[in-house]
Order: C-alpha cells, then structure tokens, then sequence
C-alpha cells in the first residue's frame, strides 16, 4: 500500500427506488462519513446483489467491509424457518453476497464490522437464528426506530449496552456499561457457531458480537454507531479500531488474530 492510498472499505449497498420507480443501489451518507472521517478508509459502496458481484471479487477489490443496516431482513429460510408476515420485507439478493462473504472473510482474515442488519447477517451467516419481532417477547422492550421526529431523534441514545467484564468490547471501549441508539425490530434468538455475545440490553436482547478465534477483526454491534460516528464516545473506538483493522489488512500484515490485540 502507497503512502496516499487509503485501505478500501466495501459498503454493502441496499435496494432502493429514487422518485417510486427507478431502481437503485444506496447506501446512508452516515456510512460513508464514518468509513472517510473516522476510519480514515475509502468508502466503496457495493450494489449487493449477485448478479453484478462476487465474493470472490469484492475480497480482491476491497480490504475490509461494512455491513450496513436496512430495513428488509434476512430471509428466515436462510435459518430454517418459513417466512411470516412478522418477519417483514426481504432482500434475497444481498443475503446471497454478504452470507457467503461473511463466511469467506471469517475463514481468510479479512476485517468486517457489522451493523444492525449487518449483526443479524453475521449470526445468520455462522449458523443462527433470530426472532421475527422481539417487542413481541415477554419481558422485552420496543427496540424499534420511533415512528416520528427527526433523524437526530430517531437515532437519539436510548438505552444502556452491558459489556462482558474483560471482553473484546469492554477493552475496546474501556467501559462495562454504554449508551446507544436502538433501531431494529429483530434479534438473535440462538447464537451461530463461533459467534460470542460480548454485549446485551437490560432486557437480555444482545446487542454486540464478535467470533470466536477468528483471525481478523470480526466485531458487530445491534446498534447503529454510524451516526454521529465523529464525535460518540462509543462510536468513535470501533470505527478507528476498524479503521486500523482495514489498514493492517491493506498492508499484508494482518494475519494474526486481531481481537486478540484489541
């Protein structure tokens, strides 16, 4: 890697229309502001879907990548399950490019962070499975974005994260307890192989993952810590942890396991 070249961080795109009717691939700015001003990485932003995309082109192109939230969800035969009107809308197409590649970059080494979507991506990818609507359990709270308001109050701190003591995120962020956002309607019912909880609600809804002896940086969070990335306590340490992953990554020199070190 050159001086001047920042490491490239792939952005999972979702789909999307502009003006009701034309088809799209996007991606929130908030993500790519993290990715440049925070990370110190390029954000790449990838249409995910298999016709334009593989695995094994996107780990050639890119030296790490985020798994951005969205508002379909895994399709729950992915984990054994029919489909119900709980489960709510679905992108077939993205869950054909990020499952594999999740697993792909687990087995290589390759730096992910996952987010939202992205963190029930990973679960599902490694074998588990989620719950359709987790408002519905007995004894949980609404997780869910409000309805209203601005996108500074709907992506406005809500709830307490507790830590695993000595943890992967406990180092990370120096601290057992945290504050974050909360936007997301599902949620891990059993945990996939390898896939440790390191972070839950007061409600026992778990809220940060990493895997287990993988060889690079495979961390993600329930939360969305893209907002406000530049200035959050929380947020800021796992974009720049990310970034350093990504950097390590793009100089041939992570090899070794990085969650280890953090």
């Amino acid at each position: 890697m050159t001086a001047k070249r920042r490491p490239v961080i792939g952005i999972i795109g979702n789909s999307a229309l502009i003006g009701g009717d034309y088809p799209a691939h996007a991606g929130g700015t908030m993500n790519s502001a993290a990715v440049a001003e925070v990370a110190g990485c390029m954000p790449l932003l990838i249409p995910a879907d298999p016709n334009y995309v593989s695995v094994e082109e996107l780990m050639e192109t890119c030296d790490a990548f985020l798994l951005t939230g969205g508002r379909p969800n895994v399709h729950p035969e992915e984990y054994g399950e029919p489909p119900t009107e709980a489960h709510g809308a679905f992108d077939r197409c993205r869950d054909a490019v990020t499952l594999p590649l999740v697993r792909a970059c687990v087995e290589r080494g390759q730096p992910f962070f996952g987010i939202c979507r992205g963190f029930q991506e990973v679960n599902v990818a490694m074998g588990g499975t989620l719950y359709p609507e987790i408002r519905e359990l007995p004894g949980r709270m609404n997780h869910r974005m409000p309805p209203e308001g601005t996108i500074e109050e709907k992506f406005a701190i809500r709830h307490v994260v507790h830590l695993e003591e000595g943890g992967v995120f406990h180092r990370l962020l120096g601290a057992r307890d945290v504050m974050t956002n909360t936007l997301h309607g599902q949620g891990i019912k059993t945990a996939g192989k390898h896939v440790v909880i390191d972070g839950w609600a007061d409600d026992g809804t778990p809220e940060a993952i990493y895997i287990e002896d993988a060889p690079g940086f495979a961390l993600a969070v329930q939360w969305h810590p893209e907002f406000n990335a530049a200035n959050d306590p929380v947020s800021r340490p796992l974009f720049e942890a990310f970034g350093d992953a990504a950097r390590a990554w793009a100089e041939g020199a992570c090899r070794t396991p990085a969650l280890k070190a953090v």
